[in-house]
């Protein structure tokens, strides 16, 4: 098996730490404001919040276990537990949302006055505490699926604290006491679409489909223009990680040539792969004119 690694960059777990401390704070003052003001949207917000130091504290554990060395008995290590930590995070998203829309619909069927001076404040409080945890994960969600699912339940969480705060307003304001039920549902149906995506990446690379940037038959058009290739075949492309991209494949070599130079030949495709594609770990099996399937998917 050959290797071309490429460098990535350094989650820092301590930020999901620090996130999780702050998640506490809101979540526990949201819950006792919420039963206080009589707020449905307060208690969704504190709802969420909760699953979100649950989603927290796992994609802290995950983050943890994917640093784990590789062993005789874990000979890929733990490197798929944010990938599976991701993928439990936005099913909890999906989940809480339905949560949320029954007791909004509920809530509008059985409508009742609000103490809105203190779901404003309580709000604001929100907006902030999750504002900065928005920011201490923004970097890191731009090259982990596990910490973009933390980093969503925590944008999701801003801004539902922002639409907390505008039905606060409407209410002190103008008394329309449904709006607190509208914004609810607002809520629910954007954490549904978020949730979706994210559940439905984490379950590609779960299902080893292939990447959606990755095209096979521009693989095989590539390899197949090196000089020694007569066909590539038995073709599997898949992700183990977010960082690491692999492939196995046979070769049907178009001379029966030494190992020595196969390995000039297996540098070249790695070569390619790596530079037009991206794939940096790479496994194939030389043949020739051996009596096989030479399709190019095979199921094994």
């Amino acid at each position: 098996m050959s290797h071309t690694h490429n460098h990535k960059h350094q989650v820092e777990g301590k930020n999901l730490f620090f996130s999780i401390v702050l998640n506490v704070i809101i979540t526990l003052a949201q819950i006792i404001g919420g039963i206080v003001s009589g707020s449905l949207a307060l208690i969704s917000d504190a709802l969420h919040n909760f699953s979100d130091v649950l989603s927290l504290v796992f994609s802290l554990i995950a983050h943890k276990l994917a640093k784990r060395k590789a062993s005789l008995n874990q000979t890929f290590g733990y490197k798929r537990a944010e990938i599976l930590a991701a993928f439990v995070n936005a099913a909890t998203l999906v989940i809480v949302a339905f949560i949320l829309i029954y007791g909004a619909i509920e809530r509008l069927i059985k409508p009742i006055e609000i103490e809105s001076n203190l779901v404003i404040w309580l709000a604001l409080l929100g907006i902030v505490v999750n504002g900065l945890s928005v920011l201490l994960l923004k970097k890191d969600a731009h090259h982990n699926m596990n910490m973009k699912s933390a980093y969503l339940h925590l944008l999701t969480d801003m801004m539902a604290s922002v639409a907390v705060l505008v039905g606060g307003l409407l209410m002190l304001f103008y008394k329309i006491y449904w709006i607190d039920s509208i914004m609810t549902l607002i809520i629910a149906i954007y954490l549904i679409i978020v949730g979706f995506d994210l559940l439905k990446k984490a379950t590609k690379i779960l299902m080893l489909f292939t990447p959606d940037d990755i095209n096979i038959k521009d693989i095989i058009q590539e390899v197949h223009q090196i000089k020694g290739v007569n066909k590539l075949h038995h073709i599997h492309v898949w992700h183990l990680n977010e960082e690491e991209l692999h492939l196995e494949a046979h070769l049907d070599c178009s001379e029966d040539i030494t190992m020595s130079d196969f390995n000039r030949l297996l540098y070249q495709i790695e070569t390619v792969l790596f530079e037009k594609f991206h794939i940096n770990h790479i496994n194939i099996q030389p043949e020739f004119k051996k009596e096989d399937s030479k399709d190019y998917i095979v199921q094994d």
